[in-house]
């Protein structure tokens, strides 16, 4: 674990407490030693960090100290704000709409110049019809699998061939190109990669099937390592 992220679960550990917390509660409830506590207490004291107490005691976050909650590096910040547009770009609509509500809420408690950083960021992901289409069918799919509800649905493959399929959804699957959506087809006894722009109106099953290791999350992921495919 690197110290900027001890640091912050050693805040975090401590923030909202009434009552002080022992080196031993922290250092167990961090994996490290309570000399390993001592000393990034004190670090976080003369960092400013309004932390008092002391060694026998106990420590705990002076009552109404305000203490930024996140500590993010400019690099990992700007990880956070593209993820976040490729999610709005790509994702379903609920997906979209929490990614943007997560950034305001991170930006909030950013310093000025953190903040300033994010927004400078040139690495976009615009967003097109199709894909606001894809998405409304992906907020279905997605809450789909969620409750494991039986998905049918008409599929025409890149042939021209459609065909009607009942299937049991797994997992939704971005290849840089499409989306795909995992799933154990009933019709063909096996799994199969459905990409969402070729598929029809859907209809979501009041049935719920039962997931078994046969045909669940891990057996499928294990298919795709051997035979990667973007559709059927």
């Amino acid at each position: 674990m690197r110290r900027a992220d001890r640091l912050f679960l050693l805040i975090q550990a401590l923030r909202g407490r009434r009552s002080h917390r022992t080196a031993r509660q922290l250092a167990d409830a961090l994996e490290v030693s309570q000399r390993t506590i001592y000393r990034d207490v004190a670090d976080l004291q003369r960092s400013g960090v309004p932390i008092e107490g002391e060694a026998g005691i106990g420590y705990v976050l002076r009552h109404g100290a305000e203490v930024p909650p996140l500590m993010f590096d400019r690099d990992e910040l700007e990880a956070l704000v593209i993820g976040a547009r490729f999610v709005g770009a790509f994702a379903g609509a609920r997906l979209a709409h929490a990614s943007q509500r997560a950034l305001i809420k991170i930006e909030a408690v950013l310093p000025k110049d953190l903040k300033e950083q994010s927004e400078r960021s040139r690495v976009y992901a615009p967003a097109t019809r199709r894909r606001a289409r894809d998405g409304e069918r992906m907020d279905l799919l997605h809450a789909a699998i969620a409750s494991r509800n039986l998905v049918r649905f008409a599929y025409t493959r890149e042939d021209g061939t459609s065909s009607l399929r009942t299937i049991e959804p797994i997992c939704l699957a971005f290849w840089g190109h499409a989306w795909t959506l995992g799933a154990y087809c009933r019709l063909r006894e096996g799994f199969r990669d459905f990409r969402l722009d070729r598929i029809g109106e859907l209809e979501i099953r009041d049935e719920v099937f039962t997931e078994d290791e046969s045909r669940g999350l891990a057996r499928y992921l294990e298919s795709i390592a051997a035979e990667p495919a973007a559709g059927v």
